[in-house]
């Protein structure tokens, strides 16, 4: 699916779907895909939400922050929180939850690397319409503070995986992308995005890999429903990248 027509879909209805085979095109414009085996396999080796526990042991993630700079270049953070207010975080706002970090050579993977570019090159033409310049077909204007999160959601016969314990939300940013990476023997998993007043506007669900949804957070929320094994037999799980873009302010304060 072109860049102006996803543009043109999340300036209309705050959020788009956004099928595998369109989806891997798209990201493709930016760059190769050709670690994408490795890239999924390291969901293998992702740690249990400490967090979570209470209420579960059935989600794993690693998490990294990049800043974007106005040229598009991608600097990796050193290694920070994840925080989230109590407005869009019921169960854990308010708190600094540290997770343990994406390893290097997914962080700095030509998939990785392809994603982020291509994020910053649809968003930044969404975020900063106002903005002057042009540089290689992304409009300039200010950095964006990134956040890149692996989670993978299991699910057993006697315990289902919530995708969104926190319920209906927002994730307190701009935009948002979330990325199928794969998905094993579940069913359920829909999607479905709300306006600001509660009222459903469409619901998908990411089936396939690099199936995607983009999401502008600032107009409307998003929930999904927990996922069960389709053969109780086996534990299944859902894989997915999630990644958050918030432009940070032209004084440089963090978002």
């Amino acid at each position: 699916m072109a860049r102006d027509r996803l543009g043109q879909l999340l300036e209309a209805s705050g959020y788009a779907f956004v099928r595998g085979r369109d989806m891997r095109t798209a990201l493709e414009s930016c760059g190769p895909l050709s670690d994408w085996p490795a890239f999924a396999a390291s969901w293998d080796r992702l740690d249990i939400d400490p967090y979570l526990a209470g209420h579960g042991r059935y989600r794993r993630r690693r998490f990294a922050v990049f800043v974007v700079d106005a040229n598009g270049a991608v600097e990796r953070q050193p290694h920070q929180p994840h925080y989230q207010g109590q407005e869009y975080n019921q169960l854990f706002g308010g708190v600094e939850r540290w997770f343990e970090p994406i390893v290097e050579e997914v962080a700095e993977s030509a998939t990785m690397e392809t994603i982020l570019r291509w994020c910053n090159r649809l968003f930044s033409d969404l975020g900063h319409e106002d903005d002057a310049g042009v540089d290689d077909g992304v409009r300039a204007g200010p950095p964006w503070h990134v956040e890149a999160h692996q989670f993978r959601i299991e699910a057993r016969a006697d315990a289902a995986g919530h995708l969104t314990p926190e319920g209906v939300h927002r994730d307190g940013v701009d935009f948002v992308l979330v990325l199928l990476v794969s998905r094993d023997n579940i069913v359920s998993g829909t999607t479905t995005v709300y306006d600001l007043k509660g009222d459903a506007l469409g619901s998908f669900t990411l089936t396939d890999p690099c199936d995607a949804a983009l999401v502008d957070d600032r107009r409307v929320a998003h929930g999904v429903t927990p996922v069960a094994p389709s053969n109780p037999a086996r534990p299944g799980h859902r894989d997915v990248l999630v990644v958050t873009f918030k432009a940070i302010s032209s004084r440089g304060s963090p978002p």
